[in-house]
């Protein structure tokens, strides 16, 4: 029997209560869910095992972030990269989105989260496809937490395609250059209806943004763990929380 994703009826568990509160939560949290394969391959089970048991930290986190108060919380699902990998592995993680929502819409829609997708859509199954469109349409007028999967998705690919777009537009004589600024390119980017990540989590112990939101996190905090992502708990979520709370965000100032 899969647990429900939320539970704000009835009691809290004791770490449910210790969740930090305040007004200094991250608005937009971005996880680059790493080291699936390798939890996985330390128990002698296949690479699609630890895939598999991801998915439950993608519920756990959902659960906490929406509890804690979190408005936008961008998972990077699948990059523009990882069609290198093997054919099997790559046709697991493409079915993942199909599974994870077929057990999880409704109660998604009953707790007022918004699913958005951000990449890009060429190249992804039919099936991969259709259960994100069908989800994105369900939820659409929800006014909750914003539960974004960055699905082939690759910032330098989003960058280039933006700097594209402005270019093609100042040769129309549609755009004067000198109006190109950082909020016009930043509107021309895949996360053009999300603020900037306020705190980047990196699981699994690489030290690095694997193309990641680049120009998005030029000043987002940054908090890495050596947990593989299926161990990582709302204790950790809650601990790297914590640690943003402790943080002065200056911006390049004094």
């Amino acid at each position: 029997m899969i647990d429900r994703l939320w539970s704000r009826r009835g009691k809290t568990s004791p770490q449910e209560a210790d969740l930090p509160l305040g007004d200094n939560v991250p608005q937009h949290v971005a996880i680059i869910m790493d080291g699936n394969g390798r939890w996985a391959q330390n128990r002698g089970l296949p690479r699609i095992a630890g895939h598999h048991s991801g998915m439950k930290a993608v519920k756990r986190v959902t659960k906490a972030a929406d509890r804690i108060g979190v408005k936008y919380l961008t998972l990077y699902a699948f990059s523009t990269e990882n069609w290198k990998r093997p054919k099997p592995e790559v046709d697991f993680l493409m079915r993942l989105p199909q599974e994870f929502l077929a057990l999880e819409l409704d109660e998604l829609i009953e707790n007022n989260v918004q699913v958005r997708m951000m990449g890009y859509r060429e190249n992804l199954p039919s099936y991969t496809i259709d259960a994100l469109e069908e989800a994105i349409h369900k939820t659409k007028n929800n006014t909750g937490l914003v539960l974004n999967f960055a699905l082939n998705y690759g910032s330098r690919a989003e960058m280039a395609d933006a700097v594209r777009s402005i270019a093609k537009e100042a040769a129309d004589g549609r755009l004067n250059p000198d109006d190109i600024d950082e909020q016009l390119f930043s509107s021309r980017l895949l996360s053009s209806e999300l603020p900037d990540p306020d705190l980047l989590i990196r699981t699994s112990g690489e030290l690095r943004l694997s193309n990641f939101m680049l120009w998005q996190l030029a000043y987002s905090e940054l908090w890495f763990t050596d947990v593989y992502w299926p161990a990582f708990t709302e204790e950790l979520f809650q601990e790297a929380i914590m640690e943003y709370q402790r943080r002065a965000r200056r911006f390049g100032g004094v």
